[in-house]
């Protein structure tokens, strides 16, 4: 018999300060086994502290009050790695896998937190570099793991669909033809030669966008918004919060939402969580 797990990811711009403004009393209505965390800006105490009950691994960044990811988790997870690409590529407090095991099926969910970037600057180098070994990353684990998930703050808008405002934004880092390729790489059909946006050849991955899979053809669903001016009540957004899944896990997915607050005054970070339900023990 199956059953379903929840999966939630969020970049919480500071678990102390989400706490705070509000992010608890959601999380003890979300009915989540599973949430991925992005800009944590803490060290694994504050997360225990926030998130009691909890098992939790976490990668903090080695510059205090900056990025870091975790996953907290109601199933026990069994193993987590930290380490992506070889030593030239800044990756800490920005990569963690978590392995579960459910009804005798293991799953790999992964908390990814990508460079936001500055064009011609270092760094947008270091974005770069953490795609590129992103791209290997995932490569592997789709031949490793029939169940994977990559979930959290990508910093890429991959369609003009993903962003309100994307004409303004051609030539920014977060919607640069040369990073929207990369995402036209993962989600291409796997070993297919793709032809991405920026003219460039690769070979497609395979791996699943569950939101766009779910929201179809329209704008959006946003998942961030600028605090300037009033970008979230007009839903002048970003949809920059993934959850890529393994074509296996895709397979098995009920439900998909964006958990957007009602109000401004109700939010509890800039971004909101991302949320999909997966049957396991199919």
């Amino acid at each position: 018999m199956s059953r379903s797990i929840r999966i939630a990811s969020v970049n919480v711009n500071g678990i102390r300060a989400a706490v705070r403004n509000g992010m608890a009393g959601w999380l003890d209505t979300a009915d989540v086994d599973i949430l991925t965390l992005q800009e944590v800006r803490a060290e694994l105490s504050h997360l225990e502290q926030a998130l009691p009950g909890w098992q939790i691994v976490h990668d903090e960044s080695l510059s205090k009050g900056r990025s870091g990811v975790a996953v907290a988790s109601r199933i026990p997870i069994t193993a987590s790695r930290i380490a992506l690409g070889d030593d030239d590529v800044d990756s800490r407090g920005r990569w963690i896998e978590a392995d579960v095991t459910v009804d005798g099926e293991a799953i790999t969910v992964v908390s990814a937190y990508v460079h936001s970037g500055e064009v011609g600057t270092p760094r947008q180098e270091a974005k770069y570099g953490f795609l590129d070994a992103m791209s290997t990353r995932l490569a592997e684990l789709a031949r490793e793991d029939a169940l994977a998930l990559v979930t959290g703050d990508l910093n890429v808008g991959h369609r003009e669909l993903d962003i309100k405002n994307w004409k303004g934004n051609v030539k920014k880092a977060g919607f640069l033809p040369a990073e929207r390729a990369y995402f036209d790489r993962f989600l291409g059909d796997e070993g297919a030669e793709v032809t991405s946006v920026d003219g460039a050849t690769g070979t497609g991955l395979g791996w699943i966008d569950i939101g766009r899979r779910f929201a179809g053809e329209v704008e959006g669903p946003y998942t961030w918004w600028s605090n300037r001016g009033q970008a979230f009540d007009n839903d002048t957004g970003w949809r920059i919060d993934y959850h890529l899944a393994t074509p296996a896990l895709a397979a098995r997915v009920s439900d998909y939402r964006v958990a957007r607050a009602a109000t401004y005054a109700e939010r509890w970070s800039d971004h909101a969580p991302v949320i999909a339900d997966y049957r396991v023990g199919v």
